[in-house]
């Protein structure tokens, strides 16, 4: 019979040696040459890697099921299955061009901890759930983190099943293709507190000498597309200035956002991640450009100055170039600030360890982000080197991911033993 005793719970460290072994052996599912990997959401590489995930669940004991956006979830019972379960995960899906850490480590070190109790013959009061969210990239099917949006009751499903990639594939069809199209409905599972575990993808804790991020909360985030229309030209015998070069306004546009986001530093960034030029020929003025905007912030009031700044900016560099600019948002995540309690249980946590730590706000958007909406959560950092992300040379250290697993652990613990009566989710009926 698992333990029930758990006044030495605190002496429980995760396998940091079988940790990374996961890690290393997950990243052959769409690994790449340069060493990260291509595994793009609903492809086939993530139906292998999700294949691995729910047989490595199986044999650890867990319950599995999957929603209908195919969102992964493998319970552990708990002493007292009134209580919702305390849920901890992330996503595996990837960048075209991203490494080993990115969500993966969430994922995977939410396994070591059922394995590390397994191991230890502890059974905790609430129940325990890994989850492993389906797109949280946003690379293949947009928008990003879509299925823990659709869990926070941002989208429905039909909504979110409807989406295309660039193919013209929907959600729905790529779910089926890979046989992760669940049964289980979104939404209908009931979680008591959501913790995630992810690398920083910034800078912060490695230039500090920190171990861990203890995150309070996440930026907002904007979204736009944009279309520049000008007119097409032959380059040879339109002189300058008479042409209508929508690169041209692109550029200025581009130098603009960048202006803007140091106006609102140092929290603020604008990046212009996309660009295509429609139709592009060689000796053409270019006519038509397409972009894409992604802007962030911690606070709600800049999100607002620089979405009106953007446009002010558009719209004068159109009239001055005699041309159009349509900046259209398409997606806005307000300011995330995280459970207090979940937040003060992990810097416990981190101070118990003896690991070095730092209050941050995250840079990236995530699933907890999402959650936060709907259920206490929170979210543990630790450092990669160079705050290099969404890159195959993304790289975190074993110590690091092994310390990090241990604060999830601690967490979790604190969490899913708490007196029912104060603990998050004390019971499914209340």
């Amino acid at each position: 019979m698992a333990e029930t005793n758990l006044s030495k719970t605190h002496n429980l460290r995760a396998d940091g040696t079988r940790l990374w072994s996961t890690i290393l052996e997950t990243a052959a599912f769409g690994g790449t040459p340069a060493g990260g990997i291509n595994r793009l959401t609903l492809s086939a590489e993530d139906g292998r890697v999700r294949d691995w995930f729910r047989e490595a669940c199986i044999a650890a004991g867990l319950e599995v099921s999957v929603d209908a956006l195919g969102t992964q979830y493998a319970l552990r019972p708990g002493r007292d299955m009134g209580r919702k379960p305390i849920a901890f995960g992330s996503h595996l899906d990837t960048q075209p061009t991203g490494g080993k850490f990115d969500g993966v480590l969430g994922v995977l070190a939410g396994l070591e901890v059922m394995r590390v109790l397994n191991d230890a013959g502890i059974e905790t009061e609430a129940p325990l759930l890994v989850v492993n969210w389906t797109n949280e990239e946003g690379s293949r099917f947009a928008p990003a983190m879509m299925a823990s949006a659709a869990y926070a009751g941002d989208f429905t499903t039909d909504e979110i099943l409807a989406k295309r990639d660039a193919a013209g594939t929907t959600v729905a069809e790529a779910l089926d293709a890979i046989g992760y199209r669940g049964v289980e409905a979104v939404g209908t599972r009931e979680i008591g507190a959501f913790v995630e575990l992810h690398i920083e993808q910034g800078p912060i804790l490695e230039a500090e000498g920190k171990t861990i991020g203890v995150v309070e909360g996440g930026q907002g985030i904007m979204w736009f597309d944009g279309v520049i229309t000008g007119f097409e030209s032959h380059a040879g015998t339109t002189p300058m200035p008479r042409r209508r070069d929508a690169l041209l306004a692109l550029s200025e546009f581009a130098l603009a956002a960048e202006r803007i986001a140091l106006a609102h530093a140092p929290s603020a960034v604008a990046t212009i991640g996309e660009a295509a030029i429609l139709a592009p020929s060689r000796n053409v003025v270019p006519g038509r450009v397409a972009f894409t905007v992604d802007v962030r912030d911690p606070r709600s009031a800049t999100l607002d100055a620089m979405e009106t700044a953007l446009q002010e900016a558009a719209a004068e560099i159109a009239g001055r170039r005699r041309l159009e600019i349509q900046l259209n948002r398409i997606w806005r995540k307000e300011p995330v600030p995280f459970d207090p309690a979940i937040v003060a249980a992990i810097d416990a946590a981190a101070e118990g360890l003896g690991h070095p730590r730092r209050r941050i706000i995250s840079g990236a958007g995530h699933d907890a982000c999402n959650l936060a909406a709907r259920v206490p959560a929170a979210m543990i950092f630790v450092p990669c080197k160079d705050g290099i992300s969404h890159n195959e040379s993304e790289s975190a250290t074993q110590a690091d991911c092994a310390a990090g697993t241990d604060v999830l652990l601690q967490t979790v613990l604190r969490l899913a033993n708490a007196p029912r009566e104060t603990g998050p989710g004390a019971s499914a009926s209340e």
